[in-house]
């Protein structure tokens, strides 16, 4: 769930003090969410969509899951640690994969590496979704579609951090005592993604995460296959057709609310666009950097793996997804989010723009990565 954020929402700071426009926060690439520290009663109409809405889940969600049987397991893109006939074949495939992994530059691992611990923080992502009023799994395993869904989503996802985890591992270029402890102060950190304990609200978040984190493993196979290790862009490419697949349930879910309830569902799209969709992983840090997720961002920027550019098409492609630009009757309120949220992506490119040209005249500036033994990268 992105790299996760990243999955990413990339919410870089230059060590200048970023600017307020329109009241965001503005960094040199984008716009940076702030805390949220709010949660309330779920009104029983509200709760009652969902409930009404569980005997569609179980048929139009659910299936999009896969069974266990037919689903990848990190195992198979990954050397087989069982001597094979002619002797220790799994020496002979961790050799070869380092051959491959060498050619890539250490802006790349620094990418690999935080999309990994994004994955790697899932435990967190669950306990989110269980915040959530009226499709939260209320006993642990609880037969309701809901907490089908988020349980078996959480057990799919569960191979992304794991594959990630052990491919980086063989390939030597990465300390992973600071990654792992990286992993343990982000599950304890936890996240604040601003969607209180709304249904509405965390599953317009999810949709928008999905995408993001769909992008950017797909950029990072995108990467390996040119640097020459086209089985690292394999694993990477599979994790993104994965996170495709969620998108898919998550945006199906927010489409259904629109149907059902669309002023609500409008109310909650523009509400969650206002606070700014905040990588997963927002609080990442590694007991030396606390701006850790930062810098991992500007690299990821850097990259083109996940950019300012990258948000704004992902908030376009749901408007276009949702069709919310045709949706007719919405008055009031609605009616202003509506054109809020038509509007966003532009009003953002625009300040972008801005936040660039800053930047620019900032100049670059160098930081130290834990995660490549300390090696310096230059970043903007």
């Amino acid at each position: 769930m992105q790299t996760a954020v990243l999955s990413h929402h990339l919410s870089l700071k230059h060590p200048k003090s970023p600017a307020k426009v329109a009241g965001f926060r503005l960094s040199p690439v984008c716009v940076v969410a702030a805390p949220h520290q709010i949660t309330h009663p779920l009104p029983p109409e509200k709760a009652e969509v969902f409930k009404s809405l569980e005997d569609w889940a179980r048929r139009s969600v659910l299936p999009l899951l896969k069974p266990v049987e037919q689903c990848w397991q990190p195992q198979d893109l990954l050397p087989h640690p069982a001597p094979g006939p002619d002797g220790d074949a799994f020496e002979d495939q961790v050799r070869d994969l380092r051959v491959r992994t060498a050619g890539l530059p250490d802006e790349y691992f620094v990418v690999l590496v935080g999309d990994m611990i994004t994955e790697e923080a899932l435990p967190t992502y669950q306990s989110m979704i269980n915040t959530l009023d009226a499709v939260r799994d209320e006993t642990g395993c609880s037969s309701s579609a809901w907490a089908i869904w988020t349980r078996s989503w959480t057990a799919e996802e569960n191979r992304h951090g794991d594959l990630l985890n052990k491919y980086l591992y063989l390939s030597g270029r990465v300390d992973m005592k600071m990654v792992e402890k990286t992993v343990q102060y982000l599950i304890g950190a936890g996240m604040d993604p601003g969607t209180d304990n709304n249904p509405y609200l965390g599953y317009v978040y999810t949709s928008f995460q999905e995408r993001a984190t769909s992008i950017s493993h797909g950029n990072t196979a995108r990467l390996a296959k040119e640097g020459g290790d086209p089985t690292l862009a394999r694993v990477c490419g599979t994790i993104a057709a994965d996170e495709k697949r969620h998108e898919k349930a998550y945006a199906m879910i927010v489409e259904k609310i629109l149907e059902v309830d669309p002023t609500g569902a409008m109310l909650a799209i523009e509400d969650m666009m206002r606070k700014k969709i905040s990588m997963p992983a927002h609080l990442m840090q590694d007991g030396r950097d606390r701006r850790l997720f930062d810098h991992f961002a500007a690299v990821a920027q850097k990259l083109g793996v996940y950019t300012a550019n990258d948000y704004a098409d992902i908030l376009e492609f749901l408007v276009g997804r949702w069709k919310l630009e045709k949706m007719g009757g919405l008055k009031g309120e609605a009616g202003r989010a509506q054109e809020f949220v038509c509007e966003l992506a532009g009003r953002i490119r625009k300040l972008q723009e801005r936040a660039e040209e800053r930047a620019r005249r900032s100049g670059p500036y160098k930081v130290r990565f834990s995660w490549i033994y300390d090696r310096e990268l230059t970043l903007r």
